[in-house]
């Protein structure tokens, strides 16, 4: 009778340390393994049967799941007819940067018919982040959200949502994106705009042919549901409603924020936002709406369409006719600031870190839209009959051809960049008075690769300030490889005198990616704690080919774990 009991009890142990292992609420932080197939998809969008390049067949592309502390492997395999690339939107990549993802910054691009296999760890992150492809403009159908949760043992600052959700808001051409950006570059001028913005892949019923193609999301009353916005359009800051509800934010660029309610979420291209929604009105249906924030000038042409979504309560009635939430308007400059500027850090919340106080370098930066001179025998598009530019401090940004920026910095490779890169406008002048068009000379800057050189764990204060070369525009600047705090931002020209009682150095908004007010400045600062070569620029893709871009380049630190690491023996070579 003994040797029964005995066994019985040794398979209910067995089973017992099974479960345990398989529970996600008690693994210790571990590998997560996933594999993307890149390839041709056919879809049918707009009463148009078109080829896109998407993931595993899908469109949008895999959620990725991984817990804070979690190492994450991703095979890429590129079956599509383009190079290709993946970028790792907001994660840090401390010590891993040949797998931050940007063409030409990090690696070489991987080539039709070949892979490449990121792996990185998730080290002090949690909440929303993304991955797109970054090459080219393949990322308005090659993206996916990045949810990391905290780490097994430790919970959300806020309480536990029923149900979470990613809402990925894109960008949709009936065209092919490759050829609308090479025409665009080609002639010069403006690139086509796109025909309309999506929910979770789905335009709604507000588009042609759309009726059955909306995205719709069933809750229970009562309950509270964690949604995880993503801004993946190209060109496009976007305002996001849902009829008769209110949201709190929690978190931004997967940072906690101080709770923060309001009836409209507004992001730009790279954001993250992470909001509690209540189901608490009556049951029935209620539209979810996103339409363009427009902060350049009525003239520029822009998609002012709207997709909606629709949220359906349990037993609602299938007759019923949603309401639709009152948008802003197009150019609601006022409600995207209140927005933007309300929100701030939870303090003392998981991985909230206070501000450096001490600046080891200040840079001053000029960001906005140019011109290049026509080449000769040509014809261009642009305006005066030249080609459009954009520049950082008059430099206007080329990504190197020949051997990736960051290969250069760890084999000591000259010729590929030079550490120039100006810390203050090479002339100053009047930076928002729309007048300074009339000075045509001003508005020509000269293409180069160049960054700026910093030493392991300075701390760097940049002042971002839009110039009205061609127009005034909220300009999304992200920055590869770090989070910041926003210190302060508003209007016209930064005026230190006057701006600098505005700086919070208390509990500011911690972000990879700021809307630099349309006509005006923001401050930021960061610590350069990571060896390597971090790409800055603005996420507004239409900018970034253009040239709206540099890099910081990071030293190594003094020992071997503050060391860029040799790059994987499966880099891509150019």
């Amino acid at each position: 009778m003994g040797r029964p009991v005995f066994l019985f009890a040794c398979v209910l142990l067995l089973l017992l340390v099974a479960s345990t292992a398989a529970s996600p609420e008690s693994s210790p932080p571990t590998i997560v393994e996933h594999t993307f197939y890149v390839q041709n998809l056919t879809v049918n969008r707009l009463c148009n049967r078109r080829v896109i390049t998407a993931v595993n067949g899908s469109y949008p592309g895999p959620t990725i799941q991984v817990r804070e502390g979690d190492t994450l492997v991703v095979h890429v395999f590129n079956k599509s007819p383009y190079n290709l690339t993946i970028h790792w939107h907001g994660v840090f990549q401390k010590l891993s940067g040949w797998a931050d993802g940007p063409n030409m910054v990090t690696q070489c691009p991987i080539r039709p018919g070949s892979k490449y296999t990121y792996k990185f760890k998730i080290i002090k992150q949690e909440g929303t982040l993304w991955w797109h492809a970054h090459v080219s403009w393949l990322r308005a159908t090659v993206y996916g959200a990045l949810i990391i949760r905290p780490r097994a043992g430790t919970t959300y600052p806020f309480p536990k949502p029923y149900r979470e959700v990613p809402i990925l808001l894109g960008e949709w051409w009936n065209a092919n994106v490759i050829d609308v950006e090479s025409q665009a570059l080609a002639t010069g001028g403006l690139p086509i705009i796109s025909d309309a913005y999506t929910i979770n892949g789905w335009p709604g019923n507000f588009y042609p042919c759309s009726n059955k193609q909306m995205y719709k999301l069933k809750v229970k009353p009562g309950k509270t549901y964690l949604l995880r916005i993503i801004n993946a359009a190209l060109n496009n800051q976007l305002f996001y409603k849902i009829a008769n509800h209110k949201m709190t934010v929690v978190a931004v660029d997967a940072s906690y924020t101080k709770p923060y309610v309001t009836d409209v979420v507004v992001t730009g291209p790279g954001q993250t936002v992470d909001v509690l929604l209540t189901t608490d009105q009556p049951i029935g249906s209620y539209y979810m709406a996103a339409r363009p924030y427009v902060s350049a000038a009525a003239n520029i042409p822009s998609d002012n369409t709207t997709t909606r979504g629709v949220i359906v309560y349990d037993s609602a009635s299938p007759s019923s006719t949603p309401p639709m939430p009152a948008l802003p308007a197009l150019n609601d400059t006022p409600t995207a600031n209140k927005f933007y500027t309300n929100l701030t850090a939870l303090v003392n919340g998981p991985h909230w870190y206070p501000v450096p106080r001490n600046v080891d370098y200040n840079m001053f930066v000029t960001i906005g839209l140019g011109l290049e001179a026509c080449p000769a025998n040509t014809t261009c598009q642009g305006p005066i009959g030249n080609k459009l530019s954009a520049s950082m401090n008059n430099e206007s940004f080329v990504l190197p051809t020949g051997l990736s920026m960051l290969q250069a910095f760890f084999f000591n490779v000259g010729g590929v960049y030079t550490t120039d890169f100006p810390a203050n406008p090479p002339i100053q002048f009047d930076y928002t008075n729309a007048s300074i068009n009339n000075n045509l000379p001003l508005m020509f800057a000269p293409k180069g690769t160049k960054v700026t050189k910093l030493k392991y764990n300075s701390t760097v204060e940049l002042i971002f300030q839009n110039t009205a070369f061609l127009g005034v525009e909220n300009h999304p600047m992200h920055i590869h490889g770090f989070n910041f705090h926003v210190l302060a931002q508003g209007f016209g020209n930064y005026n230190p005198a006057t701006d600098r009682r505005k700086l919070n150095l208390i509990n500011p908004q911690i972000r990879n990616t700021i809307g630099v007010p349309v006509g005006g400045w923001a401050i930021i600062r960061f610590t350069a704690n990571n060896p390597g070569v971090w790409l800055i620029h603005c996420h507004l893709d239409a900018h970034l080919s253009l040239g709206l871009a540099t890099a910081f380049v990071v030293e190594n630190g003094p020992t071997p774990e503050t060391t860029l690491p040799p790059p994987p023996a499966d880099l891509p070579q150019c």
